[in-house]
């Protein structure tokens, strides 16, 4: 009998005249179209042709969707910049994939990829239809690998979140239409099945009731049950026991024994399918109620999405006009009115409003802004329209950047997550084991008795909860913390967290305010303190003396070449003193051979003599004599946590700086929060060690390493693991990079606008030290929830497994009570948000405090 059947997609063949002949591999194949024809002519060519091996026999493939025209324009950067994450020349993005059907489909996809020159890594997820890939831009174009891709029969596009959405709700459509045909079959066989109890089994209607059983539960199985006969069979042929199995084989052993009864009408004997259609539908109705409870508990990346406006009021051709914010450019001028939600990061540059940004700093209160200002996608406008000139798009901005962090942390896999997914196999093949055992011991005494329970030991035993006990409770934490200003890299961090017994932090930006203020100037016979400097009373302090102002003119015309907050201190009090002209190249003073040595100081000719800026050991290596006066000065203030800089003039030591930092206003809350839990505490500081002592003793006190460049605080988080630590580092996440990198877990302290620390594990982005014990103890509450999930599972196998190969439970309450387990796991991990009830995350710090006794309510914004 000729082949009826399209060589590469086993669809049927249109009339003969419509056939499309190719000659492959020396013998004469037929297709149904010229797809298909050039797509399997294009995988022999690149010696792939064992995909069709590993196939599934007697499933269609489908003819390859229809290829994308203009590939060249995903080549272009600013196309890209919308999608790739990683810029550079080396690059990575996340496609979906159309025409993905197997895992056939998978092994061909990488495989093709790997073959081709530039492309890094191919990563293909067979349940969400995603592809990752990464490639040397100067080697691959984007869309040569596209079009490689759409040679071999798939059609990929950039990942979208909207098409990824929609992809989500047509999933959750078709599991709907499954259920409801089960429903409709199970309805009415549940009227057969009344008869059949009834006595009808014995009368001469019983065949006729039998038949009418086969013909509502066939198409059921077939259309309802497909799923999963499909995701075990894929699992079979690549030798993985999935969790799809027991399902499959206890629904066809079941049904396979009715067809059995049904046809050769032995003398004793029961049909069972009402069993077989109703416990697909129960599956099938958990199945559901799973994908709702997962879309609710992961619901945090979607209310982040939700807040990047789908549309922008652009300027083009001078007329503002409506347009996808996907389409704005670089540069362009968008218009935002009252009400509405900013739809980029810009510059405004016209028009004031207040802005709130609650979703990115943390702070209720709305924000003035006018012209210069800059504001975030996400945020909302207020009162005023605004005319913001572009400056980052969508997944560059704040907010997307914000989403990708979400979205890896939530895809990320900590290590009891990993040793989960290595049981899960095992589980299921215990299970397959458990089910030939009960039915093994029944067989002697009823072989229905045997089937029924084998069947409910099949249905019962739920590798589905063990496997969602650890992603989903990571995934509910990475979303809450989100909308908490905690964003959290990876899953593991968290378990990282949960452990870490010793914390180390950076002094200056992090337990203070990084904004330093210059609070004195001091020579051998003259003394300037500015009244309320540093107080933090906001008042305007008295200028610089006349007789001062030289020195100071001198040391601010050196700093203004430095970009470190001591030189912004001292050139913002040189700008407020008046007749002091610093500016370049307007001003008097000329600044030659400049250099900057971090952790020293500086060095550079002003006017023709070489001025010195710096700590005392820097004037000492240029050979410097320290005035005894000054160093009485530096003393006194050091002391008092006061920062002091030297300042050289013509080989001579001539004048002391003190600068002031103050302390965060929770600094000393989180400090003693942390002291009674008994973790342990060190201070790390490049300033000498009388200023940070001073400030760990007004912390209450702690460990203090200070006088350590910044290369070298990696090496003092070393030591500490090397003693059997779990360190912590706590930094802001620019000068202290290694430490935060070296360190089990780096936490960084960052405005809503940078949140793009790569050195750090977590970002704190309304910047409050608060938000440390936060993640602490949403890190605690996570794994405690992942043993309580573990636990749960483990716990309902022990109890309901026994039951059913005791034949107490019927496979249709097995079938009731497999997905509950599962929806009750989805329940517990959805508990974790409770860690953040109303606007306050209520933090014990023991008894005996220092600054309280109480329990403290440290507010955790929003």
């Amino acid at each position: 009998m000729p082949e009826t059947k399209c060589f590469h997609c086993s669809l049927p063949l249109p009339p003969a005249n419509e056939i499309v002949v190719a000659t492959i591999q020396g013998e004469r194949q037929e297709f149904c179209c010229h797809g298909c024809k050039g797509v399997c002519e294009a995988i022999h060519a690149a010696g792939l042709d064992g995909f069709y091996n590993r196939t599934l026999d007697n499933t269609p493939l489908a003819p390859p969707p229809e290829p994308v025209k203009d590939l060249e324009v995903f080549d272009l950067d600013d196309v890209q910049r919308e999608y790739v994450s990683h810029r550079g020349e080396e690059r990575e993005i996340d496609l979906m994939v159309e025409g993905i059907h197997c895992a056939a489909c998978v092994w061909l996809i990488e495989r093709a990829l790997a073959q081709t020159e530039g492309v890094a890594r191919a990563d293909v997820n067979l349940t969400t239809k995603r592809l990752k890939v990464r490639w040397h831009n100067g080697k691959v174009r984007l869309s040569e690998i596209m079009r490689r891709l759409g040679g071999i029969g798939y059609t990929v596009m950039p990942f979208d979140p909207e098409a990824q959405e929609n992809r989500l709700q047509r999933e959750n459509r078709a599991l709907l239409f499954r259920m409801a045909f089960a429903g409709f079959a199970m309805m009415n066989l549940l009227w057969v099945s009344i008869a059949l109890y009834a006595g009808a089994d014995q009368g001469e209607f019983r065949t006729l009731f039998h038949w009418v059983g086969f013909s509502l539960a066939t198409p059921t199985l077939l259309y309802s049950g497909f799923p999963f006969f499909r995701s075990a069979a894929i699992g079979l042929r690549h030798g993985h026991l999935g969790m799809d199995l027991p399902i499959a084989i206890g629904a066809g052993v079941t049904y396979l024994y009715s067809v059995y009864v049904t046809v050769a009408e032995p003398a004793t004997g029961a049909v069972y399918y009402d069993t077989v259609v109703n416990f697909l539908f129960v599956i099938l109705i958990g199945r559901y109620l799973e994908a709702i409870s997962k879309r609710r508990a992961l619901s945090a990346t979607q209310r982040l999405l939700d807040l990047q406006p789908r549309a922008a009021m652009v300027m083009r051709d001078n007329e503002w006009r409506l347009v996808s914010t996907r389409s704005l450019v670089l540069g362009e001028l968008v218009l935002v009115k009252p009400g509405e939600r900013i739809p980029v990061d810009g510059a405004i540059v016209s028009g004031t409003s207040t802005v709130d940004e609650s979703m990115l700093t943390g702070e209720s209160e709305p924000v003035d802004k006018a012209a210069a200002d800059t504001v975030s996608a996400g945020t909302m406008n207020i009162q005023g329209a605004l005319e913001v000139r572009i400056t980052h798009l969508l997944g560059e901005t704040a907010l997307g950047r914000i989403i990708h962090l979400v979205e890896s942390a939530q895809a990320g896999k900590a290590s009891i997550q990993q040793l989960a997914d290595r049981i899960v196999p095992w589980f299921v093949a215990t299970t397959l084991f458990l089910a030939l055992a009960t039915f093994s011991w029944w067989i002697n005494t009823d072989f229905e008795i045997a089937l029924m329970a084998a069947t409910a030991v099949l249905i019962i035993t739920c590798p589905c909860a063990f496997g969602l006990a650890t992603p989903m409770a990571i995934a509910v934490a990475a979303g809450i913390g989100a909308r908490h200003g905690i964003l959290i890299k990876n899953g593991s961090v968290l378990e990282s967290l949960s452990r870490i017994n010793h914390f180390v932090f950076d002094k200056t930006g992090t337990l203070t305010h990084g904004q330093m203020t210059l609070t004195s100037l001091h020579t051998e016979t003259l003394s300037w303190v500015r009244d309320g400097a540093g107080d933090g009373s906001g008042e305007e302090a008295p200028h610089c003396p006349r007789v001062l102002q030289p020195v100071l003119a001198r040391i601010a015309a050196l700093e203004r070449y430095s970009e470190h907050p001591l030189a912004t201190a001292i050139v913002a009090c040189a700008e407020k003193t008046p007749d002091l002209n610093i500016n370049f190249p307007n001003g008097e003073l000329s600044v030659t051979n400049f250099s900057n040595h971090p952790g020293f100081g500086i060095r550079a000719e002003v006017n023709g003599e070489i001025v010195l800026m710096g700590s005392a050991n820097w004037l000492r290596r240029h050979r410097v004599s320290l005035s005894p006066v000054l160093q009485a000065h530096a003393i006194r203030l050091e002391k008092k946590g006061t920062i002091c800089l030297h300042c050289a003039i013509g080989g001579k030591d001539t004048a002391l700086i003190g600068i002031e930092d103050r302390l965060r206003e929770d600094a000393g809350d989180l400090v003693d929060a942390l002291r009674h839990r008994e973790i342990q505490m060190t201070l790390l500081s490049g300033d000498r060690r009388t200023v940070a002592q001073a400030v760990a003793e007004r912390l209450g006190g702690m460990a203090v390493i200070s006088e350590v460049l910044p290369e070298d605080k990696s090496q003092v988080i070393s030591r500490l693991q090397k003693a059997g630590r779990r360190v912590a580092m706590i930094g802001d996440g620019v000068n202290d990079a290694p430490a935060l990198s070296c360190a089990d877990v780096g936490i960084a302290l960052g405005s809503g606008t940078d949140v793009s620390a790569e050195s750090a594990d977590i970002i704190l982005m309304h910047n409050k030290l608060g938000d440390v014990l936060a993640a602490t103890a949403l890190a605690r509450r996570t794994l405690r929830t992942i043993y309580q999930n573990i636990g749960i599972s483990i716990l309902y196998n022990v109890i309901m497994v026994p039951l059913a190969m005791a034949a107490v439970i019927t496979p249709l309450l097995a079938a009731v009570s497999m997905p509950i387990s599962s929806l009750v796991v989805i329940a517990n991990a959805a508990r974790i948000r409770r860690l953040f009830n109303g606007r306050h995350l209520r933090i014990d710090s023991g008894h005996g405090s220092a600054r309280s006794n109480h329990a403290r309510r440290i507010h955790m914004g929003r």
